[in-house]
């Protein structure tokens, strides 16, 4: 790891001529909230932001993408990944990114994923603006984020620039970087640990009792039913976490009845038709009826079922999912405490 320096001045540049270069993807605001979308301009990148409303995933594996198109003259491959820098990411959605990586490479590898993923050079941002559900501090703690490319801290007068990989590197071209100083290589590492005791909520234990924890309330249905008995179903936890990963998959015939296409879409299993299969014959069986069955799958999904396989739970502590539930009784935080109480 090298690092350098980029004054305040040459900051705006250096974005300016990597837009020019190719497409780059940032957090910019929309309204009171932040998104990642493609940057039209410099003066749109928002690296002040607290958390986006979707996570970055969506660069690489987008809410619905498309996988092959078919016809009476054979299948054809939609893969077309377009070289993408994605820009200020910060580090526990940097981990979210490590997990689905370890998921999608894994036995049969998905290279409708992949394709995107490896056309993408990730530099990460440093967290100047702590959201008010965040818990990323106890979360994985000894876990460290790798899946990045380059990392980029404010500090007084412009920013150091870190580069882990040669895509890192390579980026050091768009702007007038100098070495860092010691002193201020310093002053990124303090910016980046200070702001670790910043959040304003805290999982109690860490992964391994955690785990242990949620595995041992699974057969308590009367803990399940009362903590998710305003669940609407909606899906929004799913839709917004950085490490949810289930789709489903459609094919849609063209009106002339021979050829189509095949595409997939992001799927969540607190949505009530999730766990639908069919038995033939025009019936169907859901395995997973109940909110309150639904409800506990997706706490065990992301605090115990995983751990083993990725060395922490499958949660970053970003806070959407206690954003974005209109109950508010998705938090990580307040179902491990219930479950802890008894």
């Amino acid at each position: 790891m090298k690092s350098y320096f980029i004054t305040e001045t040459a900051f705006g540049p250096f974005v300016e001529s990597m837009l020019a270069a190719g497409r780059v993807v940032g957090p910019v605001a929309r309204r009171s909230k932040f998104v990642f979308q493609e940057l039209a301009t410099s003066a749109d990148l928002r690296l002040d932001y607290d958390v986006t409303i979707l996570p970055p995933r969506k660069v690489f594996f987008p809410q619905r993408q498309k996988l092959i198109e078919f016809s009476p003259e054979g299948v054809k491959s939609c893969i077309d990944p377009v070289p993408t820098v994605l820009f200020g990411v910060h580090f526990y959605d940097i981990k979210a990114i490590d997990m689905l990586d370890e998921l999608f490479r894994s036995g049969h590898e998905d290279r409708n994923y992949l394709a995107n993923r490896e056309a993408t050079t990730i530099v990460g941002g440093s967290v100047q603006t702590v959201s008010s559900r965040a818990f990323w501090a106890s979360m994985g703690a000894g876990v460290e984020p790798k899946g990045h490319d380059a990392f980029v801290t404010r500090v007084p007068g412009g920013w150091v620039f870190e580069t882990r990989t040669a895509k890192g590197e390579k980026l050091l071209a768009h702007g007038e970087f100098a070495s860092a100083a010691p002193e201020r290589v310093a002053e990124a590492a303090r910016v980046n640990s200070d702001v670790l005791g910043k959040c304003p909520e805290r999982m109690p234990g860490n992964g391994e009792s955690i785990a242990q924890s949620v595995r041992s309330a699974f057969k308590n249905e009367d803990l399940w039913k009362e903590i998710s008995a305003s669940c609407f179903s909606c899906g929004t936890c799913n839709t917004v976490c950085p490490t949810c990963y289930c789709f489903d998959v459609q094919d849609t015939w063209n009106i002339d009845q021979v050829s189509g296409a095949r595409t997939r879409q992001w799927d969540g299993c607190l949505l009530e038709d999730f766990a639908m299969v069919s038995l033939g014959a025009g019936k169907k069986e859901n395995f997973r009826e109940g909110r309150c069955a639904r409800f506990r799958h997706r706490a065990m999904r992301k605090l115990t079922y995983l751990n083993s396989r990725l060395g922490t739970p499958a949660c970053v502590g970003c806070g959407r999912c206690s954003a974005g539930c209109v109950p508010d009784i998705a938090d990580p935080v307040r179902i491990v405490v219930r479950i802890m109480e008894g």
